[in-house]
């Protein structure tokens, strides 16, 4: 059975959201990103992005399934010839 960490650290953080460590620094400054201080680093459990993850994960089906889309031709045109 796999092990799965439920609190990662800043860089870890960032690693797992794909963004800079600075900007999940001030997230957390802001109150945005629930952290806790344990007197050397902050602490942050993964569990608070779940949705987060789940919203990106579905904008990027939506992307992906209009890039393969065919654009319908329109009633409107008229042939030229």
């Amino acid at each position: 059975m796999e092990t799965t960490k439920t609190y990662l650290a800043v860089a870890e953080t960032a690693a797992y959201l794909e963004l800079q460590e600075t900007f999940i620094l001030e997230k957390i400054r802001e109150g945005r990103i629930r952290a806790v201080h344990n007197g050397e680093e902050y602490l942050i459990n993964k569990e608070q992005f779940q949705h987060h993850l789940e919203q990106m994960r579905k904008l990027r089906e939506l992307e992906d399934a209009e890039k393969h889309e065919t654009i319908p031709e329109s009633y409107d045109v008229k042939d030229e010839d």
